[in-house]
């Protein structure tokens, strides 16, 4: 079951980390306030009305006139460095990553003295074995 909660957490985290430093752009045409086409991967394409428009000629173009089409571009840029150096953290992220350490280095450090203290006492006399006598054993 380890195994399997090792595996499956390791998966993921490759996940978070190839999706965070992923960059894609949506690509969006609205022709007046409705979305004609929508696209992850290549240009969107149009509905045609800027084609028409754009056919009229000089004599014939009014300036009151305005495009009813609009392209839309959302761009979402990954990370590219993933390492964190040292000196780009504040002050008080450095302290606390000194106490951190140096508390949780603490935690594990063991007694110098091997000391047993019940060692000068004897053992205790035992007259008959409980565990026989009642029939008890633990299986």
């Amino acid at each position: 079951m380890k195994q399997v909660f090792h595996k499956i957490l390791s998966i993921s985290m490759a996940f978070v980390v190839m999706f965070s430093t992923m960059s894609f752009t949506v690509d969006m045409h609205y022709c007046g306030d409705s979305l004609v086409d929508f696209s992850l991967f290549s240009k969107a394409d149009t509905c045609g009305m800027e084609k028409s428009q754009a056919n009229k000629g000089c004599e014939k173009l009014m300036l009151s006139e305005k495009d009813c089409c609009i392209d839309q571009q959302i761009v979402k840029e990954g990370k590219d460095d993933l390492k964190i150096s040292f000196d780009t953290l504040s002050f008080e992220q450095q302290t606390f990553i000194a106490a951190f350490t140096y508390s949780y280095i603490n935690l594990f450090e063991g007694t110098e003295s091997e000391e047993v203290p019940f060692e000068d006492y004897p053992r205790p006399f035992v007259k008959r074995d409980v565990q026989v006598l009642h029939q008890t054993f633990l299986i």
